[in-house]
């Protein structure tokens, strides 16, 4: 059986540890910091009170979104809680009439992206040395 965690809106602050712990570990922590984090919704998966998921989403029309720093403590990875956290986004863009939403994502989580049915778009493009790809999923 899976432990129960919650998801809930935080503010753009409480994901900055975990980002860099996940994201960027070997960067200053302002390097997953982004100029436009005040404009965006962000949520947090908590289990007993700990912090173990991130994810952020932004506007960039009134029906086109795209999530960022996506983060998922090491530990808590594969049990849940990146689903549950990129259902949470679906359903919350779903509400604001979205058409598309989509994000630039590494390469190793393709699998995982698919299974939400967003598609790979474009060229592979690297980061850091770190190969990315654009997904993008059309709400119906």
């Amino acid at each position: 059986m899976l432990p129960v965690f919650h998801i809930q809106s935080i503010s753009a602050q409480e994901t900055y540890s975990l980002r860099h712990q996940v994201l960027w570990p070997d960067r200053p922590l302002a390097s997953v910091k982004l100029t436009d984090d005040e404009q965006g919704l962000h949520y947090g998966a908590f289990y007993e009170g700990q912090l173990i998921g991130v994810i952020s989403v932004f506007a960039e029309t009134s029906d086109r979104f795209r999530f960022r720093k996506f983060a998922v403590n090491a530990s808590w990875q594969g049990r849940g809680v990146g689903s549950a956290l990129l259902t949470e986004v679906i359903a919350q863009v779903r509400t604001k009439k979205a058409r598309i939403l989509w994000c630039d994502a590494r390469l190793t989580a393709q699998s995982f992206y698919e299974r939400f049915g967003m598609q790979m778009e474009g060229e592979v493009f690297y980061k850091n040395e770190v190969a990315y790809a654009k997904y993008r999923l059309e709400m119906v």
